[in-house]
């Protein structure tokens, strides 16, 4: 079965590597491309690759209307994300966001809406298979070494923080980490901000500096010792091979998942 997908942010950086991704899989078709800035531009000359019979389109309601889409892979901005996915869900169509900023009621109003339309759905802060593991072995040794601290880097162009993977990373720490306050309890700030954003006893630091594409450090501090496990991301194609399996899982759940470490099987 072919899957028809629709592609929310098509003439964003990593819309257009979904774009790409789509149209190099025999087993996706793309039925749709949203860009408010490129609308009437056909979806493969936008990226690069011959022309398809797929023109952008300037919204997400113009491609619910024009086409029957089975997936919509969203990479837009946080503001827009939940209204993104709750009308695509409404519409019958299972959203996989690539964009972070939601709130636990929002992703369990998701998720029940999910449900009731009988489709799956998937939120993930980060696709790329290393960046999962990075957070996997986190949470591992997190039950061993609880004094820990997240780094983050990013583009200064970047528009939340801390990023979603740190907090997603830092929820899978919290599973296996008994809340502890670390630092020495006496501790004052004298610059607001110098420790960096509190979660569960620990800290989350946000860099955003231009030239910096997207990595992350977990820092775990006992005595005599430090253990530091880190991902780098040097090119958004990376990401693809994750939206591509998330694409083609997703036809087979009912319910929202939150976070690509629960289908990568």
């Amino acid at each position: 079965m072919t899957i028809k997908v629709a592609v929310i942010g098509a003439s964003g950086r990593m819309g257009k590597e979904v774009v790409k991704m789509v149209l190099n899989d025999e087993a996706l078709q793309l039925v749709a491309a949203v860009s408010p800035s490129q609308a009437g531009v056909d979806a493969g000359e936008l990226v690069g690759m011959k022309a398809t019979e797929v023109t952008v389109v300037a919204s997400l309601e113009e491609a619910i209307n024009r086409a029957q889409a089975d997936v919509m892979v969203d990479f837009t901005v946080p503001d827009l994300a939940y209204e993104h996915a709750k009308r695509a869900i409404e519409a019958g169509i299972r959203p996989i966001m690539g964009t972070t900023g939601y709130t636990p009621e929002q992703i369990a109003e998701l998720d029940q809406l999910c449900q009731e339309h009988r489709i799956g759905g998937l939120i993930a802060p980060n696709f790329s298979i290393g960046a999962i593991l990075m957070m996997k072995f986190a949470q591992e040794a997190a039950k061993y070494m609880p004094h820990v601290e997240i780094i983050e880097y990013h583009g200064d162009q970047k528009l939340d923080a801390p990023s979603g993977t740190s907090i997603k990373t830092a929820e899978l720490i919290a599973q296996t980490r008994q809340e502890l306050r670390q630092g020495n309890p006496a501790e004052k700030e004298t610059i607001e901000g110098a420790r960096g954003g509190y979660y569960e006893g620990f800290r989350i630091h946000s860099v955003r500096l231009p030239g910096v594409f997207a990595q992350q450090e977990v820092i775990f501090g006992g005595n005599g010792q430090t253990l530091k496990i880190r991902h780098d991301s040097y090119d958004r194609a990376g990401y693809m091979p994750g939206v591509n399996h998330a694409v083609k899982k997703v036809m087979g759940y009912t319910g929202l998942v939150y976070g690509f470490e629960h289908i990568m099987d």
